[in-house]
């Protein structure tokens, strides 16, 4: 089984990246003279959008070496400025907290159990003001709860219901594409 499969690496699509990233902006001021931090960050996608919106520093986290090669491209291609750090966000120890809002598309859960909260918990450790995150919508009510009672979220809200065109990229996929109901959630964190 490749990399990408076990870490259920799907691009975020140009609708719901600018969606997620403008939504952030204009309704709650949360990324332009910002630091912003992409987990996950995959192409870059998410990043991109965030340096695109005037965020004050754009840091991208990726376990996969290749990922963070394609959005050091991607990046270099429009002339925004991302810095890119190899790790598992899982793991991540950041001093202090110089991130104000994390923004993320992380896996699904769908192939190792429990892989988005871990991404949901290792971005409320981070963030100092919000995190932005892509789940599922059938896990909505699980999410909820979870960000209240175990990750230390002052809010949780889901601010959209977008549909997430998964196209067929692996043999396991018997589809063409499918589309699959997301949550665009909002979490605030609680001031340490």
């Amino acid at each position: 089984m490749s990399l990408f499969v076990e870490l259920e690496q799907y691009p975020t699509g140009p609708h719901i990246a600018s969606r997620m990233l403008f939504t952030a902006e204009n309704s709650y001021g949360d990324i332009t003279d910002k630091v912003v931090a992409d987990f996950g960050c995959g192409c870059g996608t998410l990043s991109a959008a965030a340096a695109l919106l005037d965020a004050a520093c754009v840091i991208g986290f990726d376990i996969d070496p290749q990922s963070l090669e394609t959005a050091t491209l991607n990046a270099e291609e429009l002339e925004v400025e991302i810095d890119f750090v190899q790790c598992d966000v899982t793991k991540l120890e950041l001093k202090g907290q110089v991130v104000g809002t994390v923004v993320m598309n992380p896996p699904f859960g769908t192939r190792k159990k429990g892989a988005d909260m871990e991404f949901l918990s290792a971005a409320m450790k981070v963030a100092s003001q919000a995190v932005y995150s892509l789940h599922k919508t059938s896990t909505r009510e699980h999410i909820k709860r979870a960000a209240l009672r175990d990750f230390n979220a002052k809010s949780a809200e889901v601010i959209c219901e977008l549909r997430y065109d998964l196209p067929k990229l692996y043999k396991f996929h018997k589809r063409k594409e499918v589309d699959i109901a997301v949550d665009l959630w909002r979490f605030e964190p609680r001031q340490n």
